[in-house]
This record gives structure tokens, sequence and C-alpha cells, in this order.
């Protein structure tokens, strides 16, 4: 992808944009990624180590995968209105990386964030963007890394329309129960985080959350 003069990729067509950013390529962040891309959606990738970026580069799914040095690099790899995806350490990293990108998001850019947040800081960060002119999304994401590269449980809390917006893409790579892709929108901000924790909470004393 071509740089503008201060080394920012710029695409040359919107054609050559990213559907969604990912944040954060751990275990999970890579295997969503991976899951992501073999779905056919092309994902702009940023963590600030560089050879987690250059493994998941070589992971097979390069074609779908656009490497992003910097946040701002990522964001202006991505289609507008920006969907990003945040899988980083709960707390202050999460918080740390919502401040890194805030400066380049414009109106209506979108922040998921997969970690496994405490519903309170979700509800926190959602008034937060909202009252910056930008959007939030809270997801509890279950299955763990296998769940992650081939189907998880997406437990979203945020606004409907937001939801709206990212719903065909993530249900596209959720798990399916009896053909039904088990994702879904729980409520207003806090809400997939508190599900998620109900959900982490039944699975330590062995309680199935359905029956």
């Amino acid at each position: 992808m071509p740089m503008d003069g201060t080394g920012i990729a710029k695409a040359t067509d919107m054609t050559q944009l990213a559907d969604i950013g990912m944040v954060g390529l751990g275990v999970m962040g890579a295997n969503l990624t991976m899951n992501l891309a073999a779905n056919g959606f092309r994902v702009a990738i940023f963590d600030n180590d560089p050879d987690a970026r250059a493994a998941l580069m070589g992971s097979g799914h390069a074609d779908n995968l656009i490497d992003c040095a910097t946040g701002a690099e990522l964001l202006s790899a991505i289609r507008p209105p920006r969907p990003v995806i945040l899988l980083v350490p709960a707390g202050a990293s999460t918080d740390a990386a919502i401040d890194g990108l805030r400066p380049d998001m414009s109106a209506g850019d979108l922040v998921i964030d997969a970690g496994n947040a405490n519903f309170h800081d979700t509800r926190r960060r959602a008034a937060d963007m909202e009252a910056a002119g930008l959007t939030f999304l809270g997801m509890g994401v279950s299955g763990g890394a296998e769940g992650a590269r081939h189907g998880p449980a997406l437990m979203a809390g945020g606004s409907p329309a937001i939801w709206d917006r990212v719903e065909p893409m993530l249900s596209a790579i959720a798990a399916r129960h009896g053909g039904t892709p088990c994702a879904a929108w729980l409520g207003p901000d806090g809400a997939g985080h508190f599900v998620k924790t109900v959900h982490i909470c039944m699975s330590a004393y062995s309680m199935p959350l359905c029956t």
C-alpha cells in the first residue's frame, strides 16, 4: 500500500482499504484476526510487538491483512466509518489503547472492546466515547483461542444501531447453534461484558449458560 509523506499508509482506492482493524495480536487477537481473514474480511492489524505482526503476516492469510506499524497507520487503512477491535489486557491497557487511537479517529468511528473488561469500565468508556462523537461497543468473547479461530460466542453491549453496523461481519465469524450465529446484542453499554462475566462465573462452577 502506498505511503503518504508522513509514512502513514494511504490507499489509492476504497477497494484496498480494510473492513475492520485489530489492535492486540496476542493469542485471542491473532486467532480472531485469522478467523476474520479466513472468512474473506480484510483486516488492518497493529501490535506494539513487531514480531507479533510478522508472525500473523506469515500465517497464510496475508492477502487479507494490512500490517500497520502505528495506530494512526491502522486507522488510515480502514474504510470509514472505521470499526476497530481491541483485544488487549483489561484495565489500564485498554484505556491506553483507546487514548492512543482517539486523536486520529473521526465522528462515527467505532471501538469494539473484545477483552475481558469489567462492565463498569465499559459503561464509563461508552459514555466518554459518545461524548466525543465517537462510538463504542463492549463485546464479550467466549470460546478461548479455539473459539476465536473457528467460531466464538459474541455478546455485545451498546446501541442497537452500532451493533447493526457490524453484526453481519461478526455473525459470519461466530459459532453456530442449530444454524443460528452465536452473536447477539444484549443491551446498552456494559451488557455484553456483564453477560460474559456471568458466563465465566457459571463455567467456573460447571454450570451451563444455556440448556
